[in-house]
């Protein structure tokens, strides 16, 4: 028997259909693990942006639920509001009608006042002509403050109160306690209430409410005490012009003086140093005093002054005056013998006038 040749490179064709599909299966895999890899990269950005958008339409919900929660609230404000206005309304309505009554009242008022006035006319003209034919007046009179006291005050003094702003200086050193030296020291050592009793000193207080009971009504004013210094008697008003139109507040700036104690030195200067800074200038003044100054702007080192250094201070002192009439009521007082003389040519130089009182005056 012919033996048959072998070929080792002989194979079936079902080993080679088999060998092409496992390589087809194969590229398969291949490619499909690939391809799986570049869509889960390419899908993973369109996931993200639709968990955001998934999340926004979840918070628009909410948003929708308040938005409606708010529509009905607003809705029964709304109602509410509604409500009230017609009342409001019906308020206006009622207040016009109230109003429109009051006005017819307010018009048959106005009558009537018209009325009351062309009555009190009538009665004025009637007063005046009864004033005009009477002989005398009330005790007051066209005073703006009553002083009642004892003694005869119809001296001719030639004491002018009258201008637009007046100004009253008052002497309130230890020297206003008495007329003599020896009373002076005397009276210095007692107490306060005792100082006020001097009788030198009561009437320089009567005089100061006197002067005041004779203010022009429509004029302003002011009143200083001065010693060492100078200071106003209606506490923080100095520098300020008061109304002598306002009663109240001049009773109060002429009961000042009650308070005031007769003490220490006199200077002049810082009293007209005072006096200069008001604002405007005054056109009428009233000094009360009793004699020289016995210092300047400050004490003297020496406790004794001479009359010719007290002249020297005065004359020193009135240079600072400003330009109004000086008006000089002069108390008495022992050993200053130059003193009327100098406030006398002082009240003569300044068109003003000079007066030194009795003691029943005023």
């Amino acid at each position: 028997m012919k033996r048959r040749a072998v070929n080792v490179f002989n194979l079936s064709f079902l080993d080679i259909i088999t060998c092409g599909l496992g390589a087809v299966i194969l590229l398969f895999v291949l490619v499909n693990a690939k391809s799986a890899a570049q869509r889960d990269s390419i899908t993973s950005d369109f996931r993200a942006e639709a968990e955001r958008v998934e999340q926004e339409v979840l918070a628009a919900k909410k948003d929708l639920v308040l938005a409606r929660n708010s529509l009905e609230q607003t809705q029964t404000k709304l109602v509410r509001t509604e409500g009230l206005s017609r009342q409001i309304i019906e308020i206006l309505e009622q207040k016009k009608i109230e109003l429109s009554d009051r006005q017819d009242d307010t018009l048959a008022t106005q009558e009537h006042v018209n009325k009351l006035k062309a009555d009190l006319k009538s009665i004025e003209e009637e007063l005046k002509r009864l004033r005009a034919g009477a002989k005398t007046q009330d005790d007051q009179g066209t005073r703006l403050r009553k002083f009642p006291g004892q003694g005869d005050r119809q001296y001719l003094t030639d004491l002018k109160m009258g201008g637009r702003r007046i100004f009253i200086l008052v002497d309130a050193s230890a020297s206003m306690l008495d007329e003599t030296v020896v009373g002076i020291i005397r009276r210095r050592n007692l107490s306060s209430k005792e100082k006020l009793k001097s009788a030198k000193w009561r009437r320089a207080v009567a005089t100061v409410n006197w002067l005041t009971t004779q203010l022009p009504s429509t004029s302003q004013f002011q009143i200083y005490a001065f010693n060492e210094n100078a200071r106003p008697l209606l506490e923080g008003t100095a520098g300020t012009w008061l109304d002598a139109g306002n009663v109240d507040q001049l009773n109060q700036a002429a009961n000042g003086i009650r308070g005031v104690v007769p003490e220490k030195g006199t200077s002049l200067l810082n009293a007209i140093t005072a006096l200069r800074k008001m604002k405007p200038a005054p056109d009428n003044i009233f000094l009360l005093t009793d004699g020289l100054p016995t210092m300047g702007a400050s004490k003297p080192w020496r406790r004794r002054v001479s009359s010719d250094k007290r002249l020297s201070l005065f004359k020193a002192a009135i240079k600072e005056f400003p330009k109004a009439p000086v008006n000089i009521i002069l108390y008495p007082m022992e050993g200053d013998p130059l003193a009327a003389d100098a406030y006398w040519r002082l009240a003569k130089r300044s068109r003003g006038s000079f007066f030194s009182p009795s003691k029943d005056w005023p």
